[in-house]
């Protein structure tokens, strides 16, 4: 069984062939259409793959090396006998591990039962080997730096595809500052809870032990003590080891969302992790945060 997002992968993956005019669907047609596949996207990116420079070598080759049918033949490519033989051997690697169904991961893996491919020379010439993509679909092993974030890739043909897309920074991605919010006037007053929120600030301006603890039912106002903080900061109504702070709340449902192997979780956690250290006076909000 294939993932619904595979299925349409390999579905991109003839249209391409069509496109130019190819008689066959080869690994390079196959290969191409997985750098729009989120799940082999990321494995790529996470393997030290540069996904622009893939898509603008694959596109030269289909321009340059693959001859066109004319135009005046209506005919549809046929899918060579490699690229049966992979999708076929990816099946067997998915049921072999267990795996509900094949993803775009798999189909990376076995591309490399093809040594002779252009495929599998332009992973090579990258330093991506069939290792590289076993050890992070098993093991969440990445090649590339905790801070760096995944680009945006999308080749819609009303867009340039190979232009490099700025990079989201983890806290971007899944935390929302308070005190800018605050700033902007989207944080309400907070009624009640002053002796909560100034026995925070007393935690955290601690030198030791001062990370507060906020336990209670959901819906019972944890996040609202922190947004009271942020508050108390973007007014300056804060002691002087305070001042200038930001508070992120982490979404940790965000965090979690489209972790597809082991590992993934981490690497997102350590890479949020790395960017606070960047910044002088963070106070992280571990709970689930709805702007």
């Amino acid at each position: 069984m294939l993932t619904r997002e595979l299925e349409e992968t390999l579905s991109f993956a003839v249209d391409e062939a069509v496109k130019h005019k190819h008689e066959f669907v080869t690994l390079e047609h196959l290969l191409f259409a997985l750098l729009e596949d989120a799940a082999a996207r990321e494995i790529l990116f996470n393997c030290g793959a540069q996904i622009e420079e893939l898509a603008r070598a694959l596109q030269e080759y289909f321009e340059t090396q693959l001859e066109k049918i004319p135009a005046d033949v209506k005919t549809m490519p046929e899918l060579t006998s490699t690229f049966q033989s992979t999708i076929s051997y990816a099946v067997l690697q998915a049921e072999g591990s267990g795996q509900p169904a094949v993803d775009g991961g798999n189909i990376l893996a076995a591309l490399y039962q093809a040594e002779q491919s252009y495929a599998v020379y332009l992973l090579l010439q990258q330093g991506v080997s069939r290792l590289d993509i076993l050890n992070y679909i098993s093991h969440g092993i990445s090649k590339v730096d905790e801070g760096d974030m995944l680009p945006d890739f999308d080749m819609d043909d009303d867009e340039n595809p190979f232009q490099s897309a700025p990079r989201k920074k983890p806290l971007e991605s899944f935390c929302v500052e308070l005190v800018a919010k605050a700033e902007a006037g989207e944080i309400d007053p907070i009624v009640g809870r002053t002796p909560e929120i100034e026995r925070t600030i007393q935690v955290l301006c601690r030198r030791k032990k001062n990370n507060p603890l906020y336990v209670g039912e959901p819906g019972v106002g944890k996040t609202a003590l922190a947004e009271g903080l942020a508050l108390k900061i973007s007014e300056g109504n804060v002691p002087e080891v305070l001042q200038g702070a930001k508070v992120f709340a982490l979404d940790m449902g965000a965090v979690l969302a489209g972790t597809r192997y082991r590992g993934d979780f981490e690497q997102r956690f350590k890479a949020i992790i790395s960017e606070l250290k960047e910044h002088e006076n963070a106070i992280l909000l571990s709970t689930r945060y709805t702007p």
